[in-house]
């Protein structure tokens, strides 16, 4: 025990103080130290995490298989009764865009700058929030941001949800999948299958080199059917002899709702002769049993 600063004060110990050095350095015991209590990252924990995720991803993959998601009608760009919504996740940035510091000449700011700070500080979340409590209401600014964000989420995807249930309401239209439900339960009930429909197979033309074919083309049918008769504004005419006869391809066009067409028809040049030759033609296409 030393008294003074003195380099020549001699050092006196006291009981038994020296402190003998470390020989080995403390270091922390590894998994081997853990028999059965225990294991290695790589490849044993890590292995069986991978097994778990290729399990979970294929019972995923039966499941899409065995119970496809089911699609909705085709696209028509005629339908002015139809709202866009994107899905749920997205409705709130859906309604975001709505307000007008968001939107319009703001547009950038909605899309790029807000997302992109918000996502930003989540993926530097770990970076700047570095304490070591962990305790919720020890963390109070980690934490409000959280539950602001948490809460104006909610608030916007509600209050889209609002407004599209009050414009449906207001134009009088019944959601596709509301419709396909009761369609179901009515098919349910009159003992018809209700899966979901099978997609439409390829219907091949039949006698495409019929000269039937270049008449539709000058009376001016294919703007609405399509050239390859798919349909675009006007319906497919692939496989309309499984339904239509020629007598009756001949009384739509007559009398039916193709009466200005037909008379548009002969206004260009086309003979009844031809429009017969047409309908005989439209009635073989039929299709493959």
């Amino acid at each position: 025990m030393a008294h003074g600063h003195s380099p020549k004060e001699k050092v006196v110990y006291v009981g038994d103080s020296r402190v003998k050095k470390r020989v080995n350095p403390l270091l922390q015991p590894d998994y081997s130290a853990f028999p059965g209590k225990s294991e290695a990252f790589i490849p044993n924990f890590l292995l069986k995490e991978w097994m778990v995720g290729c399990v979970a991803l294929v019972a995923f993959l039966v499941l899409t298989i065995s119970e496809p998601a089911p699609l909705g009608y085709p696209a028509d760009p005629n339908n002015t009764g139809f709202i866009p919504i994107p899905d749920w996740y997205f409705l709130f940035l859906y309604q975001f865009l709505k307000y007008p510091y968001a939107s319009g000449s703001y547009v950038v700011f909605g899309t790029v700058l807000i997302p992109g700070i918000a996502f930003g500080a989540l993926l530097l979340a770990p970076f700047l929030d570095t304490g070591k409590e962990r305790r919720f209401y020890r963390r109070p600014i980690a934490s409000s941001m959280m539950i602001v964000s948490l809460l104006a989420v909610i608030f916007l995807t509600k209050s889209a949800w609002n407004e599209y249930q009050h414009e449906l309401k207001e134009l009088n239209i019944i959601p596709e999948h509301i419709e396909r439900e009761e369609k179901a339960r009515e098919d349910a009930m009159a003992g018809k299958p209700t899966g979901q429909p099978k997609p439409n197979q390829e219907i091949a033309l039949v006698e495409k080199d019929d000269p039937a074919l270049e008449t539709m083309k000058k009376a001016g049918c294919l703007s609405c059917h399509g050239t390859d008769l798919k349909g675009s504004a006007g319906p497919s005419l692939r496989g309309i002899g499984d339904s239509l006869s020629q007598e009756d391809i001949l009384k739509v066009l007559h009398e039916g709702p193709m009466k200005a067409q037909y008379e548009q028809a002969l206004a260009q040049g086309v003979t009844e002769e031809e429009i017969t030759n047409i309908a005989a033609w439209l009635a073989k296409q039929k299709s493959a049993e």
